[in-house]
Protein backbone atom coordinates (compact mmCIF):
# COMPACT_ATOMS: atom_id res chain seq x y z
CA UNK A 1 0.00 0.00 0.00
CA UNK A 2 1.11 3.32 -0.76
CA UNK A 3 0.38 4.72 2.80
CA UNK A 4 2.84 2.62 4.17
CA UNK A 5 5.87 2.93 1.47
CA UNK A 6 8.83 3.79 2.97
CA UNK A 7 9.10 8.14 3.68
CA UNK A 8 12.29 9.97 4.00
CA UNK A 9 12.45 9.76 7.65
CA UNK A 10 13.40 6.23 7.58
CA UNK A 11 15.97 6.10 5.41
CA UNK A 12 17.54 8.97 7.05
CA UNK A 13 17.06 6.81 10.53
CA UNK A 14 17.43 3.17 9.51
CA UNK A 15 19.36 3.34 6.22
CA UNK A 16 22.62 2.05 7.13
CA UNK A 17 25.58 1.61 5.02
CA UNK A 18 27.52 -0.94 6.31
CA UNK A 19 24.43 -3.35 6.76
CA UNK A 20 23.52 -2.04 2.80
CA UNK A 21 27.49 -2.71 1.83
CA UNK A 22 27.62 -6.48 3.82
CA UNK A 23 24.26 -7.93 2.58
CA UNK A 24 24.58 -6.67 -1.17
CA UNK A 25 28.05 -6.07 -2.30
CA UNK A 26 30.48 -8.60 0.13
CA UNK A 27 31.91 -9.28 -3.28
CA UNK A 28 34.73 -12.05 -2.58
CA UNK A 29 32.55 -14.32 -0.62
CA UNK A 30 32.03 -16.17 -3.22
CA UNK A 31 29.17 -16.99 -5.55
CA UNK A 32 25.61 -16.11 -4.52
CA UNK A 33 22.83 -14.06 -6.08
CA UNK A 34 24.05 -10.95 -5.10
CA UNK A 35 27.42 -11.12 -6.49
CA UNK A 36 26.15 -12.18 -10.04
CA UNK A 37 23.93 -8.99 -9.53
CA UNK A 38 26.87 -6.93 -9.11
CA UNK A 39 28.55 -8.59 -12.30
CA UNK A 40 25.51 -8.31 -14.47
CA UNK A 41 25.81 -4.57 -13.59
CA UNK A 42 29.50 -4.15 -13.95
CA UNK A 43 29.26 -6.24 -17.49
CA UNK A 44 26.66 -3.69 -18.86
CA UNK A 45 28.41 -0.50 -17.64
CA UNK A 46 31.65 -1.55 -19.35
CA UNK A 47 29.58 -2.48 -22.59
CA UNK A 48 28.12 1.03 -22.30
CA UNK A 49 30.73 3.14 -21.43
CA UNK A 50 33.94 0.95 -23.05
CA UNK A 51 35.15 0.61 -26.52
CA UNK A 52 32.78 2.48 -28.96
CA UNK A 53 30.25 3.33 -26.39
CA UNK A 54 28.79 6.60 -24.49
CA UNK A 55 31.26 9.86 -24.63
CA UNK A 56 31.05 12.90 -22.74
CA UNK A 57 32.12 15.27 -20.43
CA UNK A 58 29.98 15.10 -17.88
CA UNK A 59 27.96 12.65 -15.88
CA UNK A 60 25.61 12.71 -12.93
CA UNK A 61 24.72 9.41 -10.79
CA UNK A 62 21.83 9.63 -8.93
CA UNK A 63 20.92 7.60 -5.95
CA UNK A 64 24.73 6.26 -5.93
CA UNK A 65 23.62 5.01 -1.85
CA UNK A 66 26.93 4.01 -0.28
CA UNK A 67 28.36 2.74 -3.93
CA UNK A 68 30.66 3.58 -6.41
CA UNK A 69 30.66 0.74 -8.48
CA UNK A 70 28.24 1.99 -10.54
CA UNK A 71 30.60 4.39 -12.51
CA UNK A 72 33.79 2.52 -12.61
CA UNK A 73 33.48 2.48 -16.28
CA UNK A 74 32.18 5.89 -16.74
CA UNK A 75 35.44 7.37 -15.08
CA UNK A 76 37.44 6.42 -18.59
CA UNK A 77 34.46 8.17 -20.76
CA UNK A 78 33.99 11.08 -18.92
CA UNK A 79 36.04 13.65 -17.22
CA UNK A 80 33.42 15.55 -14.41
CA UNK A 81 31.63 12.52 -12.20
CA UNK A 82 28.99 13.87 -9.55
CA UNK A 83 27.96 11.28 -7.24
CA UNK A 84 24.58 11.88 -4.94
CA UNK A 85 22.12 10.58 -2.10
CA UNK A 86 19.42 11.67 -0.21
CA UNK A 87 21.07 10.48 3.02
CA UNK A 88 23.40 11.61 5.04
CA UNK A 89 25.03 8.36 5.91
CA UNK A 90 25.52 7.40 2.33
CA UNK A 91 26.93 10.76 0.72
CA UNK A 92 29.38 10.49 4.11
CA UNK A 93 30.27 6.61 3.32
CA UNK A 94 31.28 7.65 -0.07
CA UNK A 95 33.07 10.90 1.58
CA UNK A 96 35.10 8.04 3.47
CA UNK A 97 36.16 5.81 0.30
CA UNK A 98 37.15 9.20 -1.78
CA UNK A 99 38.87 10.38 0.83
CA UNK A 100 40.60 7.02 1.81
CA UNK A 101 39.17 7.29 5.62
CA UNK A 102 40.51 3.93 7.71
CA UNK A 103 37.07 1.88 7.66
CA UNK A 104 35.97 2.48 4.49
CA UNK A 105 34.34 -0.11 2.18
CA UNK A 106 37.08 -2.00 0.47
CA UNK A 107 35.64 -2.44 -2.82
CA UNK A 108 38.95 -4.19 -4.47
CA UNK A 109 37.02 -7.11 -5.25
CA UNK A 110 34.63 -5.13 -7.86
CA UNK A 111 37.82 -2.80 -8.43
CA UNK A 112 39.27 -6.10 -10.03
CA UNK A 113 36.72 -7.61 -11.84
CA UNK A 114 35.52 -4.25 -13.54
CA UNK A 115 39.18 -4.05 -14.64
CA UNK A 116 39.01 -7.68 -15.85
CA UNK A 117 36.80 -6.48 -18.27
CA UNK A 118 38.83 -3.99 -19.55
CA UNK A 119 41.85 -6.25 -20.37
CA UNK A 120 44.23 -4.73 -17.31
CA UNK A 121 44.93 -5.79 -13.49
CA UNK A 122 45.69 -2.23 -13.04
CA UNK A 123 42.68 -1.78 -10.13
CA UNK A 124 44.47 0.95 -7.73
CA UNK A 125 45.26 2.94 -11.09
CA UNK A 126 41.24 2.48 -11.54
CA UNK A 127 40.46 3.89 -7.60
CA UNK A 128 42.72 6.89 -8.26
CA UNK A 129 41.18 7.39 -11.72
CA UNK A 130 37.39 7.54 -10.21
CA UNK A 131 38.90 9.54 -7.01
CA UNK A 132 40.43 12.59 -9.35
CA UNK A 133 37.15 12.13 -11.61
CA UNK A 134 34.14 12.63 -9.08
CA UNK A 135 34.03 16.08 -8.53
CA UNK A 136 31.32 16.50 -5.66
CA UNK A 137 29.00 14.21 -3.74
CA UNK A 138 25.65 16.08 -3.47
CA UNK A 139 22.22 15.31 -1.67
CA UNK A 140 19.54 14.41 -4.34
CA UNK A 141 15.80 13.19 -4.50
CA UNK A 142 14.33 12.67 -7.51
CA UNK A 143 10.60 13.44 -6.76
CA UNK A 144 11.68 17.04 -7.21
CA UNK A 145 11.75 19.24 -10.17
CA UNK A 146 15.36 19.72 -9.92
CA UNK A 147 16.34 16.15 -7.98
CA UNK A 148 20.20 18.22 -6.52
CA UNK A 149 18.15 21.04 -5.13
CA UNK A 150 19.22 23.56 -4.22
CA UNK A 151 22.34 23.07 -6.02
CA UNK A 152 22.28 23.87 -10.05
CA UNK A 153 24.39 21.88 -12.66
CA UNK A 154 24.87 22.55 -15.91
CA UNK A 155 22.54 20.13 -18.03
CA UNK A 156 25.01 16.78 -18.13
CA UNK A 157 25.70 14.66 -20.98
CA UNK A 158 24.54 11.40 -19.26
CA UNK A 159 22.88 10.27 -16.72
CA UNK A 160 23.10 7.30 -14.53
CA UNK A 161 20.93 5.58 -11.71
CA UNK A 162 20.98 1.77 -10.88
CA UNK A 163 18.39 -0.10 -8.26
CA UNK A 164 17.52 3.32 -7.27
CA UNK A 165 14.34 4.56 -8.75
CA UNK A 166 11.85 2.02 -7.60
CA UNK A 167 13.16 2.67 -4.01
CA UNK A 168 12.31 6.01 -4.13
CA UNK A 169 8.82 6.18 -6.05
CA UNK A 170 5.55 5.28 -4.46
CA UNK A 171 3.88 4.41 -7.36
CA UNK A 172 3.79 4.21 -11.03
CA UNK A 173 2.93 8.02 -11.61
CA UNK A 174 5.20 9.11 -9.12
CA UNK A 175 7.79 6.69 -10.91
CA UNK A 176 6.99 8.50 -14.21
CA UNK A 177 7.12 12.07 -12.65
CA UNK A 178 10.95 11.50 -11.71
CA UNK A 179 11.75 10.34 -14.42
CA UNK A 180 11.08 13.63 -16.40
CA UNK A 181 12.86 15.06 -13.19
CA UNK A 182 16.08 13.00 -14.57
CA UNK A 183 15.67 14.30 -18.24
CA UNK A 184 15.34 18.04 -16.92
CA UNK A 185 19.46 17.29 -15.62
CA UNK A 186 20.25 16.27 -19.23
CA UNK A 187 21.18 17.70 -22.41
CA UNK A 188 19.16 17.13 -25.36
CA UNK A 189 20.52 14.15 -27.12
CA UNK A 190 21.92 12.86 -23.66
CA UNK A 191 21.75 9.53 -22.61
CA UNK A 192 19.99 7.77 -19.50
CA UNK A 193 21.58 4.71 -18.28
CA UNK A 194 19.23 3.07 -15.58
CA UNK A 195 18.73 -0.56 -14.09
CA UNK A 196 15.72 -1.38 -12.54
CA UNK A 197 14.96 -4.17 -10.39
CA UNK A 198 11.38 -5.68 -11.56
CA UNK A 199 8.46 -6.77 -9.57
CA UNK A 200 10.16 -6.03 -6.45
CA UNK A 201 8.05 -4.52 -3.16
CA UNK A 202 10.73 -4.80 -0.72
CA UNK A 203 14.18 -5.10 0.55
CA UNK A 204 16.04 -5.70 3.98
CA UNK A 205 19.04 -3.91 5.29
CA UNK A 206 19.93 -5.10 8.51
CA UNK A 207 16.88 -5.96 9.95
CA UNK A 208 15.01 -3.18 8.64
CA UNK A 209 12.57 -3.63 5.34
CA UNK A 210 12.30 -0.87 3.12
CA UNK A 211 9.57 -0.37 0.29
CA UNK A 212 9.31 -1.13 -3.45
CA UNK A 213 7.77 -0.13 -6.58
CA UNK A 214 6.93 -3.65 -8.24
CA UNK A 215 6.88 -2.50 -11.96
CA UNK A 216 7.21 -4.80 -14.92
CA UNK A 217 9.61 -4.49 -17.81
CA UNK A 218 6.67 -3.15 -20.15
CA UNK A 219 5.84 -0.73 -17.60
CA UNK A 220 9.47 0.64 -17.41
CA UNK A 221 9.93 1.09 -20.60
CA UNK A 222 6.50 2.56 -21.08
CA UNK A 223 7.44 5.16 -18.68
CA UNK A 224 11.23 5.57 -20.16
CA UNK A 225 9.59 6.50 -23.72
CA UNK A 226 6.85 8.83 -21.88
CA UNK A 227 9.51 10.75 -20.80
CA UNK A 228 10.86 12.08 -23.53
CA UNK A 229 13.69 8.95 -24.62
CA UNK A 230 14.05 7.20 -26.82
CA UNK A 231 15.81 3.78 -25.50
CA UNK A 232 18.58 2.46 -27.61
CA UNK A 233 19.28 -0.28 -26.14
CA UNK A 234 17.36 -2.72 -23.37
CA UNK A 235 18.27 -5.73 -21.47
CA UNK A 236 15.85 -8.39 -19.78
CA UNK A 237 17.59 -10.72 -17.71
CA UNK A 238 15.90 -13.20 -14.98
CA UNK A 239 18.65 -12.32 -12.43
CA UNK A 240 17.23 -11.98 -9.25
CA UNK A 241 18.82 -10.85 -5.42
CA UNK A 242 18.24 -13.96 -2.62
CA UNK A 243 14.55 -13.86 -1.85
CA UNK A 244 15.31 -13.64 1.47
CA UNK A 245 16.32 -9.94 1.48
CA UNK A 246 15.04 -8.67 -1.65
CA UNK A 247 12.57 -11.00 -3.92
CA UNK A 248 12.11 -10.25 -7.16
CA UNK A 249 11.79 -11.21 -10.47
CA UNK A 250 14.76 -10.25 -12.61
CA UNK A 251 16.27 -6.72 -13.62
CA UNK A 252 15.72 -4.31 -16.69
CA UNK A 253 19.16 -2.46 -18.26
CA UNK A 254 17.72 0.53 -20.42
CA UNK A 255 20.27 2.90 -22.54
CA UNK A 256 18.34 5.83 -23.74
CA UNK A 257 18.72 8.91 -25.73
CA UNK A 258 16.91 12.21 -24.35
CA UNK A 259 14.96 13.30 -27.59
CA UNK A 260 16.33 16.76 -28.85
CA UNK A 261 13.69 19.71 -28.43
CA UNK A 262 11.21 20.81 -31.24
Amino acid sequence: MEGSFTGPDKYQKYFLPKDYLDTYYRFEHGPSPETEMIKFNLQCLHKTFGPGGLRGETLIDVGSGPTIYQVLAACEAFSDITLSDFTDRNREELQKWLRKDVGAFDWTPVLKFACELEGNSRWQEKAEKLRATVKRVLKCDVNLGNPLVPVELPPADCVVTLLAMECACCNLAAYRAALCNLSSLLKPGGHLVTTVTLEISSYMVGKHQFSCLAMTKEEVEQAVQDAGFDIKQLLHSAQAYSASVAPNKGICFIVARKRPGP
